[in-house]
C-alpha cells in the first residue's frame, strides 16, 4: 500500500506550550500510546493527529466474537477486518479512554482541548461507486446498492436506506389508491345532491358567523360545499379502511424484508449487549459491567414531566385556536373584499402557516427537553439511551404536529354553543363554527398546507444549510500558501495533509444525524396514515418527497458530511414499535374522522330513517333530497344575546338557520341528534373492530420471517452441531 491508512483523526487548536489544554492533550495522547496506538501529527492552522490502532485490538475482537464479519472480508486480505468494524472499535476505544485526571474524550471536547474527532472518507472503490451510482440524480429510479452502503457506512445506515426504499415502494400503491379516491371525488364535484341543495338554497337565511357579521344566504357557499363533497364521500370511507390495512401489510412485509437482508449479513441472531461487553474488555481488561437498575421514583418524575410537556403542547394548540377566532373576527371587519368575504378560510390558512412555524420552533425545544429527561433516567447503554430518547421526542413531536389537527377534526364546531348562547373566549370572542356541509375541508386545508410546507421547506433547508456551511468552511479553512516565504522545499507536503484537511472542512456529523432522518419519516408516516381520510393526496405527496429524500440523504452523506461512525444493527430498533403504534392510531384516527368529522353518518341516518325513501319506495329521486333543510335548526332572532349587534338592513327577518339538531321553541336537542349520535358511536366501534381484526388477520397471514430464512438458519445450526460432534468423535479416536 503506497498510502498510510488512518482509522481516526483528532483535531485540536494550537495551544501555548505548558498551558492547561496542552497538558491535557498530551496526557490523552500518552494514554493512547500506552495502548499501542500509532499517532501521527501534522501541523497546519490547526493540529491534526492521525490515530491507528494496533492489530492485536482487532485480533482480540475477532477472537471474542467468533469472527462475525466473515462475509465482509472478501474485499481485503483474509486476516483483515472490515473498515467499518475497525472504525467502530477505534471510535469506542477513543471515547472510553480515561486520562489520569479521569477525563474522557467527550470531556476534553467540552473543554475545547480537542475540537473534532472523525473517521476519514477514504479513496476506496466502494466510495467511488456510491458517489457515482447512488449519490447522483440520475440514479433516482435505480435500485439502491444496500450491500455497498453497508460496506461503507455500516449496518445501521444501510438498514435505514433499505427501510426507506421499501416504505417508498409501498407508498406508490397507497398513492395510487389516494389518487383514485381523489379522482372519484372530482367526478362527483357537481353531481352530489347535498351540494346541489346548498347551491340552490338562495332563500335560506343563515345566522351571522360572528357578532358583527351580517346574515348570509346559504347558496353563497356553493363552491365550498362542492369542495367538501369532493373529499367527503363514500370512496373516502373505503380508502380509510384500505389505508388501515396498508399500514399493517407494509410493516409485516418490512419484517420479512429485514429478516432476509439481515440473514444475508449473518447478523440474524446478533447480540448487541455481547458486542458492547467485548469492546469494553478490549479497551480495559479490568472493566466491570454496569448493572441494570430501575427506580420507580425516577420513572414517576420523568412521567410527570412528560405529561407536563404534553399539556404545554396542547396549550400551544389552544393558542392557535384563539388566534383563528380573533383573526376571523378581525378579517370579517376588514375593508379588503377578499379578507372580508373569506374571513374563515383565510383564518384557517394563516393559522396553518402559524402552526408550521410553531412546529419548527418546538422541534428544537422538544429535543432539549427529551435529552434532559434522558439524562434524568441515567440509561445503562447508548442503545437504551437512544430508545428512551426516541419515545420521548416522538411523543412530543406527535403532539406538536397533531394537536391542532385533532382540534379541527373532533372539536371545531362542536363546542361553540348555539345562537343566543355562544361559548366565548374571555367573554368576548365566539368560537369558530363549521360550514353547513361539514368541517372536513378545514382539516383538508390544514393538512395540505402543513404537508406541503414541511416537505418543501424542510427538504430545501436540509440540503442548503449543510451545502452553504460546507462552502463557507472551505473558504475560511484554506491556509495561505507559505512556500514563497519558506523557500521551495515546502512543496513536498505530506500526502495525508490534504485528505485530512478536506475531511475536516466537511460538516460535522453527530449521534443524531440518522436519528433526525428517522424522526422526519415517522412523522410523515403519521400524516400519511392517521388523518388520511380527510386528505387522500397525503400518500402521493409523501411518495414524491421520499424519492427526493433518498437521494438528498445520499448526497449529503457522501459529499457534504464527514463520514459517519458505522454502527452495527440487525433491525431499525424501537422505530418499529413506533410505526406499529402509528398503525393502531391510524385505525382510531380514521374511524373518528369518518364518524365525527365527516357528514357520512348524518347523511346515511337521514337516508334510511327520515327521508322519503324510508317511507315510500321512490327510486327516481335521490334519497338524500331534503337533507340540508333537515340538518339546519331554526333560531328566533328575538332570542339573541342583548349585546349582539344585528344587521339593521334585515330587520324584517324573524328567524335564521344554523347547523345543529335542536327544537325551535326551547333549543333542546331533537330525537334526530341522539339517533345520529348513536349511529356515530356504532359506526366507530364497528369500523375499529373490523379494521383491527383485519390487521390481526394480515399480521397472522404474512409470516414475519420467510421460509428460506428459517431453513437457512436450520441448516446452519444442523451443520454446526454435526461438525462439533464429528470433531469430538475424531478427538476421542485419536
Amino acid at each position: 500500500q503506497n498510502e498510510e491508512k488512518w482509522d481516526f483523526v483528532l483535531v485540536s487548536n494550537i495551544h501555548e506550550m505548558g498551558s492547561e489544554k496542552e497538558i491535557k492533550r498530551k496526557k490523552f495522547l500518552d494514554e493512547l500510546s500506552k495502548k499501542g496506538f500509532t499517532i501521527k501529527k501534522i501541523e497546519d492552522t490547526k493540529l491534526f493527529y492521525g490515530v491507528r490502532a494496533p492489530q492485536q485490538v482487532f485480533r482480540k475482537y475477532q477472537c471474542l466474537l467468533g469472527k462475525p464479519d466473515r462475509r465482509l472480508q472478501n474485499q481485503s486480505s483474509p486476516q483483515d477486518i472490515p473498515v467499518t468494524t475497525r472504525i467502530r472499535i477505534v471510535h469506542f476505544i477513543l471515547h472510553n479512554t480515561v486520562t489520569p485526571d479521569f477525563e474522557k474524550l467527550h470531556d476534553l471536547m467540552k473543554k475545547k482541548v480537542f475540537e473534532a474527532a472523525f473517521p476519514l472518507h477514504e479513496k476506496e472503490e466502494v466510495r467511488e461507486f456510491l458517489k457515482e451510482k447512488w449519490a447522483r440524480w440520475r440514479g433516482v429510479f435505480s435500485q439502491q446498492p444496500i450491500e455497498k452502503i453497508r460496506c461503507y457506512f455500516g449496518e445501521k445506515v444501510a438498514l435505514y436506506f433499505a427501510w426507506l426504499g421499501w416504505y417508498t415502494c409501498l407508498l406508490g400503491v397507497a398513492a395510487l389508491a389516494g389518487m383514485v379516491t381523489f379522482v372519484v371525488g372530482i367526478t362527483l364535484f357537481s353531481s352530489s345532491q347535498v351540494s346541489r341543495e346548498i347551491c340552490e338554497a338562495n332563500t335560506t337565511i343563515m345566522c351571522p358567523l360572528c357578532d358583527k357579521c351580517p346574515y348570509w344566504v346559504l347558496s353563497d357557499t356553493c363552491t365550498y360545499a362542492k369542495v367538501t363533497h369532493m373529499i367527503d364521500n363514500e370512496a373516502t370511507v373505503i380508502f380509510a379502511m384500505f389505508m388501515a390495512i396498508w399500514a399493517t401489510v407494509f410493516l409485516e412485509l418490512w419484517k420479512r424484508q429485514r429478516a432476509t437482508v439481515v440473514t444475508d449479513w449473518d447478523l440474524y441472531g446478533w447480540d448487541e449487549e455481547e458486542e458492547e461487553l467485548a469492546m469494553q474488555l478490549i479497551n480495559n481488561l479490568q472493566h466491570e459491567p454496569r448493572l441494570y437498575q430501575h427506580s420507580y421514583f425516577r420513572s414517576t418524575v420523568v412521567l410527570l414531566l412528560v405529561l407536563l410537556m404534553i399539556v404545554v403542547l396542547i396549550g400551544i394548540a389552544h393558542a392557535l385556536v384563539i388566534y383563528r377566532v380573533i383573526a376571523t373576527a378581525l378579517f370579517s371587519q376588514s375593508s379588503l373584499e377578499l379578507l372580508h368575504e373569506r374571513a374563515d378560510t383565510m383564518a384557517v390558512m394563516t393559522g396553518a402557516v402559524l402552526h408550521y412555524i410553531t412546529i419548527v420552533i418546538m422541534t428544537k425545544i422538544n429535543r432539549r427537553v427529551a435529552l434532559f429527561l434522558c439524562d434524568l433516567e441515567k440509561p445503562r447503554t447508548l442503545s437504551q439511551r437512544e430508545n428512551n430518547f426516541t419515545m420521548k421526542i416522538f411523543t412530543f413531536q406527535f403532539f406538536t404536529n397533531f394537536s391542532s389537527l385533532i382540534y379541527i377534526a373532533f372539536f371545531l364546531g362542536r363546542i361553540n354553543g348555539r345562537p343566543g348562547h355562544y361559548v366565548r373566549i374571555a367573554g368576548r370572542w365566539r368560537l369558530e363554527e363549521c360550514h353547513p356541509s361539514g368541517c372536513i375541508t378545514d382539516l383538508f386545508i390544514q393538512m395540505a398546507i402543513i404537508m406541503v410546507l414541511k416537505q418543501t421547506i424542510s427538504n430545501v433547508m436540509e440540503y442548503l444549510i449543510p451545502y452553504i456551511s460546507h462552502k463557507l468552511r472551505k473558504r475560511h479553512k484554506r491556509p495561505k500558501r507559505r512556500n514563497i516565504m519558506l523557500g521551495e522545499e515546502e512543496e513536498a507536503e505530506d500526502p495525508c495533509k490534504r485528505q485530512w484537511l478536506s475531511n475536516y472542512e466537511l460538516n460535522e456529523v453527530n449521534i443524531f444525524s440518522l436519528f433526525n432522518e428517522f424522526l422526519e419519516m415517522t412523522i410523515q408516516y403519521s400524516f400519511t396514515t392517521i388523518f388520511v381520510a380527510a386528505f387522500p393526496l397525503a400518500p402521493l405527496l409523501a411518495f414524491i418527497n421520499n424519492i427526493l429524500e433518498i437521494h438528498l440523504d445520499a448526497m449529503k452523506m457522501m459529499r457534504l458530511y464527514r463520514r459517519m461512525v458505522p454502527r452495527k444493527a440487525n433491525d431499525i430498533g424501537i422505530w418499529l414499535q413506533v410505526l406499529e403504534a402509528i398503525g393502531i392510531l391510524a385505525v382510531i384516527g380514521n374511524g373518528l374522522v369518518i364518524a365525527i368529522t365527516s357528514d357520512f353518518i348524518p347523511v346515511q341516518v337521514y337516508k334510511y330513517m327520515y327521508s322519503h325513501c324510508a317511507r315510500e319506495n321512490y327510486t327516481s329521486v335521490d334519497c338524500s333530497t331534503g337533507y340540508i333543510n333537515h340538518s339546519l335548526s331554526v333560531f328566533h332572532i328575538r332570542n339573541f344575546e342583548p349585546d349582539t349587534l344585528l344587521d339593521l338592513n334585515m330587520s324584517e327577518i324573524k328567524e335564521c338557520r344554523y347547523r345543529d339538531y335542536r327544537n325551535a321553541d326551547d333549543y333542546t336537542y331533537t330525537v334526530q341528534f341522539w339517533h345520529i349520535f348513536a349511529a356515530r358511536l356504532a359506526f366507530l366501534i364497528l369500523f375499529e373492530h373490523v379494521a383491527l381484526c383485519i390487521k390481526l388477520i394480515a399480521a397472522w397471514y404474512i409470516p414475519d420471517v420467510p421460509q428460506n430464512v428459517k431453513n437457512h438458519l436450520l441448516h446452519k445450526k444442523h451443520t454446526d452441531l454435526r461438525r462439533e460432534l464429528s470433531m469430538m468423535e475424531y478427538s476421542t479416536e485419536v
